[in-house]
């Protein structure tokens, strides 16, 4: 029974595979759950933002909120006025990894963000990101300078030019682990919380039902809330440090 709750929250599952041009794409658990995060960002919000409904007027204000948080307190402080322009960007990778999240606490979901391949991702679009920013902002071979910090003797640079790519790939590499880690752990301690419900009950139907149950399924309650708070706090903490590697690409100062 614990084996079968484990392989369904953690372990990814092949359902099907699509083959185009002999290329063979599996369609697995978290790749469906990116799909359904993908149509509700690209179908469902915009549908709901631009009803005049007034039933759905608090959903409409929560999502103004909450691009309105990510420019105005995110966005233009880390990247400035003329980082403006990539508020876009910003809203739509916090609220795909909030879904992607989010979508794992609904019973039959999954985590897509609990697979080190999805955030190996998100974490390589960061890194393009950076490098495109900067580039766009100071030119190829200024940024490429910028690299070093100035006023360092000429014959260092060949010992800490690569060091400093060395740094780049890290802090993707730590984006990736951060956000995996994290959605893993809370799915780690909910299994071990409900595990002792079907350890304690082998033994005994009075310790399970006497003991057990009400320590566990109220500590597991307990678990699941602050799962929802790391689901939007890791969103937060992606999408922060995405736009502060961003702007000191684009502002090596």
């Amino acid at each position: 029974m614990l084996a079968e709750i484990f392989e369904h929250h953690i372990i990814d599952h092949v359902y099907a595979r699509l083959t185009v041009a002999g290329f063979s794409l599996p369609v697995t658990r978290h790749l469906l759950m990116m799909w359904l995060a993908s149509g509700l960002l690209i179908f469902f919000i915009p549908l709901v933002f631009r009803s005049k409904s007034r039933a759905l007027l608090p959903a409409r204000t929560l999502i103004e909120g909450t691009a309105v948080f990510i420019r105005d307190d995110i966005v233009l402080p880390n990247l400035g006025r003329e980082g403006a322009g990539y508020t876009p960007y910003f809203c739509t990778l916090f609220c795909f990894i909030l879904l992607c999240n989010c979508i794992g606490l609904v019973p039959f979901g999954a985590t897509a963000t609990g697979n080190v391949s999805v955030t190996a991702g998100l974490a390589l679009t960061t890194f393009a990101l950076v490098n495109f920013a900067g580039i766009r902002q100071q030119g190829f071979f200024h940024y490429v300078k910028t690299l070093v910090p100035h006023g360092v003797p000429g014959w260092l640079y060949p010992m800490l030019f690569p060091i400093e790519i060395l740094g780049m790939i890290a802090k993707t590499f730590a984006l990736c682990i951060r956000l995996f880690a994290n959605m893993v752990a809370g799915h780690f301690v909910l299994l071990a919380l409900f595990g002792l419900i079907f350890i304690f009950g082998s033994i005994s139907p009075v310790a399970d039902w006497l003991i057990t149950v009400p320590a566990a399924v109220p500590m597991a309650l307990f678990v699941t809330l602050l799962e929802v708070l790391v689901a939007v706090l890791q969103a937060y903490i992606f999408t922060f440090l995405t736009t502060i590697f961003t702007g000191m690409a684009m502002h090596p100062h």
